[in-house]
């Protein structure tokens, strides 16, 4: 599918503040930021990272604000020049040094925005992240709502039938529900789990790191804003000014590819290759916040690299 899928939700006036300028800072200050975030973080106890667009451009995925942006170009009446498609499109450096972040346990949660499914796809342990807009690769049975996690993208969005049944077998026999992709159109309701978790992850964070993101989608947006209320520092890093910036703590403007690259080498970790699509669905670690939700139950297709039980609870 191609990653404009935001071609396929229905039609929506308030999409934002779009096209605004971005913003450069210089190599010496970004060195200087980047020592300040090194330090911010090793100092943490609870760190959460906020992910949006930005952090999937240089995989060739456009975002949505920015000057060349889906929604900036559409109301010039343009259409973004895409060269990948959600199948083709690979994880990037700062993906893959989340991924890093993760397994040295500092960053404990991952708070995401983008539904292309790269969080995933990396190996960034599923029981460690929200996807609150829905995932490219998912589709969910209307029945008994398992998750199915696909090795191509699902030919709908918008929460729409995707023509595929479950093939979940029990002692009745199989379920036969109809599944649907989880891709959330402009009115939809977040899923409680994935965003109950936000909540209460942002509310314990002694630290929000902002990637890529504007924050002018809400709830998404806002999560960030619990860290601060609760006595915890705000870093947002955007090319783009966020309507949170005056609550920042440290505001860096650079890539975020680079942004990651060098914040990984202050704390001495290597950003590891990406092998190809590999799915991990549980952390070594253990929770530290329980959702009083039903757990996500999910089945891996049997094409992805995958770690543990391809049919698991998280």
């Amino acid at each position: 599918m191609s990653v404009n899928y935001a071609a396929g939700l229905s039609d929506y006036e308030n999409k934002g503040k779009c096209g605004l300028p971005e913003m450069f800072d210089n190599e010496e200050t970004i060195t200087e930021k980047v020592d300040k975030l090194a330090k911010i973080i090793k100092d943490c106890k609870h760190l959460v990272v906020h992910t949006g667009a930005g952090v999937s451009t240089s995989a060739g995925i456009p975002d949505f604000r920015g000057p060349k942006g889906v929604w900036t170009l559409e109301k010039k009446g343009e259409s973004p020049q895409l060269d990948v498609t959600f199948g083709s499109a690979r994880p990037t450096k700062t993906h893959m040094a989340l991924v890093a972040l993760e397994k040295a346990g500092i960053v404990k949660y991952l708070i995401s925005q983008n539904v292309d499914g790269l969080h995933l796809r990396s190996g960034f342990p599923r029981d460690r992240f929200s996807e609150l807009h829905g995932n490219m690769f998912i589709e969910e049975c209307d029945k008994c709502g398992r998750q199915y996690v696909r090795d191509q993208p699902v030919p709908t969005v918008g929460l729409k039938l995707t023509g595929n049944s479950c093939t979940w077998t029990k002692s009745m026999g199989r379920c036969r529900g109809r599944l649907r992709d989880v891709i959330l159109d402009w009115e939809d309701s977040l899923p409680d789990r994935d965003l109950y978790l936000a909540d209460e992850h942002s509310r314990k964070a002694d630290v929000s790191l902002c990637l890529g993101t504007s924050l002018q989608i809400i709830p998404s947006g806002n999560l960030p804003l619990l860290t601060k209320k609760g006595g915890g520092q705000l870093i947002i890093c955007n090319l783009q000014p966020t309507k949170h910036d005056k609550k920042a703590h440290l505001l860096i403007h650079g890539y975020v590819d680079e942004i990651m690259s060098q914040l990984m080498q202050r704390l001495g970790l290597t950003i590891p290759d990406y092998a190809g699509p590999s799915v991990v669905l549980k952390s070594q670690y253990p929770p530290t916040i329980k959702a009083p939700f039903k757990e996500h139950r999910f089945v891996v297709d049997s094409k992805l690299e995958h770690t543990g039980d391809r049919k698991s609870v998280v």
